[in-house]
């Protein structure tokens, strides 16, 4: 009999630690932003990207078939 006891708290251990870790889980999900800050979303505009320069311009004329 005691050891039916016993088979029961373990698993009522696991039960509660897999709960418990799925509502970590949720809870970190749900406290993570979603839309990024408006300083990082401004340093993306403000590069420069893609510009035709001599070298290359260069490039482009020696890569011609």
């Amino acid at each position: 009999m005691n050891d039916k006891k016993t088979r029961l708290s373990r698993r009522n251990f696991l039960v509660t630690m897999g709960a418990s870790g799925a509502a970590v889980a949720a809870v970190v999900v749900a406290t993570k932003p979603a839309v990024p800050d408006a300083a990082q979303a401004q340093d993306k505009r403000s590069t420069q990207g893609y510009r035709v320069t001599e070298h290359v311009n260069n490039y482009y004329r020696s890569a011609k078939v």
